[in-house]
């Protein structure tokens, strides 16, 4: 299939200054198999947008004049079931970067990054992957031993995963697709490093999240 033919990855830019958004769609604009459906300057514009275009990703500022950015992240799966987070900040500490991961985001880009790092990590999120610019993923690795961290709803699949559930079954319980089930477990491989059922019950176990 020719590059013309291949599906675009549609992008919602969430930033409350209008020359940041105004910069970022024009680069965005120039690329190829990137186009930028929609703008918002608020978490609630956000939210709404969101809902109506269905955009593959949403590159997401964290400081919203009207509630954090990190919150909107956590609410997007309501509106958006499937769409992909990236975050694009000018905080380098290691705790956003937690939150925003806690929050559903899969990548995490300083404002500060060249347009052709920005524009790898759109790539690397809409496709499935993650992406987190070199600084942090320093501060991440060197931050102590504690498990990686995973969404809520991360969590959730995991759970009922080490209970024996079905992807089917999993999808009836959270009301949602088994698609999302089943991309809700492949990050979860490739976060924790378990590829096996028995693997993830043996996590769940040293968590504390599931009992014998």
């Amino acid at each position: 299939m020719s590059d013309s033919l291949e599906k675009e990855i549609r992008v919602l830019l969430v930033d409350d200054h209008q020359l940041v958004r105004d910069g970022l769609h024009s680069r965005l604009g120039e690329t190829p198999g990137i186009c930028v459906v929609g703008e918002a300057g608020s978490g609630a514009e956000a939210l709404r947008l969101a809902g109506m275009l269905q955009p593959d990703l949403v590159l997401l500022d964290i400081g919203l004049p009207d509630m954090s950015g990190l919150d909107v992240a956590a609410r997007l799966d309501e509106v958006a079931p499937g769409t992909r987070t990236l975050m694009l900040s000018m905080y380098d500490n290691r705790e956003y970067v937690i939150s925003a991961i806690r929050a559903g985001a899969a990548g995490y880009v300083l404002k500060d990054a060249s347009s052709k790092e920005i524009i790898t990590a759109i790539r690397a999120v809409a496709a499935g992957g993650s992406y987190y610019s070199a600084p942090l993923t320093t501060a991440l690795a060197t931050g102590g031993s504690e498990p990686p961290p995973l969404t809520e709803r991360e969590r959730e699949v995991l759970i009922l995963v080490a209970q024996g559930n079905s992807n089917k079954r999993i999808a009836q319980q959270l009301d949602v697709s088994v698609r999302t089930v089943e991309t809700h477990r492949l990050n979860l491989r490739k976060k924790l490093g378990i590829e096996t059922p028995a693997g993830l019950i043996r996590y769940a176990l040293q968590q504390g999240w599931i009992k014998v």
